[in-house]
């Protein structure tokens, strides 16, 4: 348990310290918040379509 606490760590000084990592983890977090921010809004319009072609 130490052991993976010091590895965790060190791991997130050294990522902290590497701009290239800190840039890297900056846009997976962009990727992951664009993609949650399209499909909500997506699904509600698939479900909307949905209605209105049963409609039809």
């Amino acid at each position: 348990m130490i052991c993976a606490v010091r590895f965790t760590s060190n791991t997130l000084r050294h990522l902290s310290t590497d701009l290239r990592a800190v840039t890297a983890i900056e846009y997976a977090l962009i990727s992951v918040v664009s993609i949650g921010a399209v499909t909500t809004p997506g699904s509600n319009v698939t479900s909307t379509f949905n209605t209105v072609h049963s409609k039809l």
